[in-house]
């Protein structure tokens, strides 16, 4: 009995190693050019979707599918990363390391520029693909503006499906880990900062001036910077670390949700590789489409309709993100499952849940290219989407960059003098300026 009981668990390791591993199993997509999903058929194709989208298909919750929804499928489109972000993170790429210390967190080694792990694998496989969606592929400044006539807008709903918009301007920049030439790679006034976020409100006019600033630090275990504009104070607070949990200018969005759905940065973090999975998402929308809301948005849920454009197959990681143990305690997530680009690592999908692990929120995110510099078209280059569904409390907002005339997001070069500025716009003392 004991040698079959050997020869058993001989034969199934085998199976296990000639099969790969359970947590990189694959979820099939089967969704050819030219498909049309519908109410009818989407279990057929149920696995081009987040589990979310599919609990909305499901039909068991207030938010779900429109009866009339459409999913086209198209070809899928084929970009190209930079080749000087390629060039680093060849150079770069087999230096960088993840140190776990005592109480859980993981030190960042040796990061330079380019994607950190360009080959995840091991133990910490998860946390090394969360790691490449913090320092992934993107500009060193992007910026959007009511002036510059694409400027950001937060539309949110609740269940009576009475909405209400704030548009607002927005600068991200990268201080440090830079790739492009003639870019310093550590820029001189960074002051120990890697990345800066930087949002003001625009409209409604009572509401103008208000601002949010966050700034990353280049030692990854320190905690991020958070500040706030109080326009009736005319004076700039800053927060708390808890801040990371608090509402986005009022939106579903939390801090930590920023950044097209992952703000919560390396070090603080553990995942999890669940599997493997071809997902269909719209990654050439029709930007002046787009911007009409609500009109093309449809049914109350507020899903794309098929004027946005084709929908194409994304290969992504499915990975288990959550709070490491000793950090956990008062955080408001229990778990990001996030759906994740094998190719750029941006997110395509979320379902997050609650403390109790409890379904909370479903995120869809979509956008359209663009040229990049001389590299040619780069996804979500041309403005990005991202909706943010409580399914717990019946709201929902959704966030974007569209606007009527198709203006793009501005990168790098494209970015006005005006605000190429890092003291006022990566900076607590940036936020004084913005009243005078």
């Amino acid at each position: 009995m004991l040698t079959r009981y050997r020869f058993s668990s001989v034969l199934i390791i085998l199976l296990v190693a000639a099969l790969g591993s359970p947590r990189l199993g694959r979820a099939d997509c089967n969704a050819q050019p030219g498909t049309v999903i519908t109410m009818a058929n989407w279990q057929q194709y149920k696995d081009c979707f987040s589990e979310g989208v599919q609990y909305f298909f499901q039909g068991g919750g207030f938010w779900k599918m429109p009866p009339d929804v459409e999913i086209h499928v198209g070809k899928p489109q084929t970009f190209e990363l930079p080749k000087d972000y390629v060039e680093a993170t060849e150079k770069y790429g087999s230096q960088t390391r993840l140190s776990q210390l005592p109480d859980g967190r993981y030190r960042l080694d040796n990061y330079v520029a380019g994607l950190p792990f360009p080959h995840p694998s091991g133990p910490d496989a998860g946390t090394q693909i969360a790691a490449n969606v913090t320092y992934r592929m993107q500009g060193y400044l992007t910026a959007v503006g009511i002036d510059l006539n694409n400027a950001g807008a937060f539309y949110t709903k609740d269940r009576f499906g009475s909405w209400a918009a704030e548009i607002v301007d927005a600068v991200y920049r990268q201080l440090d880990y830079n790739w492009q030439p003639g870019v310093p790679r550590t820029d001189p006034l960074a002051a120990g900062a890697w990345y800066s976020e930087w949002l003001m409100v625009e409209l409604p006019e009572q509401s103008r001036y208000t601002a949010a600033l966050t700034l990353f630090w280049q030692d990854n275990l320190k905690d991020e910077d958070d500040y706030a504009f109080v326009p009736a104070l005319r004076r700039s607070l800053r927060l708390s670390s808890s801040a990371r949990c608090s509402p986005l200018l009022g939106s579903d969005m939390v801090k930590d949700d920023q950044r097209v759905g992952w703000n919560g940065g390396v070090g603080k973090f553990v995942g999890k590789v669940v599997r493997e999975q071809n997902l269909l998402t719209l990654e050439k929308i029709d930007v002046p489409t787009a911007a009409k809301f609500p009109e093309e948005y449809d049914g109350m849920l507020g899903w794309p309709k098929p004027s946005w454009g084709s929908w194409e197959i994304r290969p992504a990681y499915v990975v288990d993100v959550r709070r490491i143990p000793s950090l956990n305690p008062g955080y408001c997530y229990g778990n990001r499952r996030m759906y994740i680009d094998k190719q750029y690592y941006f997110t395509l999908a979320e379902d997050i849940d609650d403390s109790n692990m409890k379904l909370w929120k479903v995120v869809w995110t979509g956008g359209t290219p663009n040229n990049y510099d001389s590299y040619g078209p780069q996804p979500g280059f041309g403005g990005i989407i991202e909706n943010y569904w409580d399914v717990q409390n019946d709201h929902v907002s959704y966030v974007f960059t569209f606007n009527k005339s198709g203006t793009p997001i501005f990168v790098d070069s494209q970015v006005p003098a005006a605000y190429n500025n890092v003291a006022k716009y990566s900076t607590p003392g940036g936020l004084q300026q913005l009243m005078r």
